[in-house]
């Protein structure tokens, strides 16, 4: 076992439980904001980028995952987040707050500035080794989420969709809620099985979502 890290059971009543390794958060720290691809630090660590609309829980998915209360900016005004926001997590990766979207209010120059900056990242960036894609389980994706879709999987990225704030819906609810999810995805062939339902209230999907991180970071 490598240090930093701790052995950990997986599962749930009335399931198979198997032996996961999940990382001890030793130390996680804001490094920069960058407002122009140029600004990025170097791709020298491996780095998993949070994607989600502006009201999604991006910020507060990321500090449940580190269990960290205020590591992240979080508020109760969508839009807050205007940049690419890096975080360097126990000095071996890092992970990206992305500026969310679909957020009204903001500004028209500010929403311009923001699409050529998150699909640069996200199409250049040789470093990302994979995307949360954040959908709040209450509701279903829209053209946007619809094209950043296709964008990612036209660009052979790694996507990790997770749906957040679980604890609102009912048992019932989240079967309907899935199949209307992975139908809209139906041309991308996203598997139901695939999807993991976050609750920071909760850390229900918590080991699960570290699971796929750490095997795309190359640390399974």
């Amino acid at each position: 076992m490598q240090p930093g890290y701790n052995n950990q059971n997986s599962g749930t009543a009335g399931r198979r439980f198997t032996t996961m390794t999940i990382p001890k958060i030793i130390s996680a720290e804001y490094t920069l904001s960058a407002h122009r691809g140029n600004q990025c630090p170097p791709g020298e660590l491996p780095e998993v980028a949070f994607l989600g609309r502006s009201n999604v829980g991006k910020s507060t998915l990321i500090n449940s995952l580190l269990g960290r209360k205020k590591l992240v900016r979080t508020s109760s005004r969508p839009g807050c987040t205007r940049a690419l926001n890096f975080f360097l997590i126990n000095q071996r990766w890092n992970f990206v707050d992305l500026p969310g979207f679909g957020y009204a209010a903001v500004s028209r120059d500010l929403k311009a500035s923001w699409g050529p900056l998150v699909l640069e990242y996200l199409a250049q960036r040789e470093s990302l080794a994979a995307v949360v894609f954040l959908q709040d389980s209450r509701r279903l994706p829209a053209a946007e989420e619809l094209f950043l879709w296709e964008f990612l999987r036209e660009r052979g990225r790694r996507v990790i969709p997770v749906m957040t704030k679980a604890d609102k819906l009912k048992r019932g609810e989240r079967n309907r809620q899935l199949k209307l999810f992975t139908g809209a995805l139906a041309p991308l062939g996203i598997d139901p099985g695939g999807v993991i339902w976050y609750s920071a209230l909760t850390r229900e999907g918590r080991d699960q979502l570290w699971e796929q991180l750490l095997d795309c970071l190359g640390e399974a």
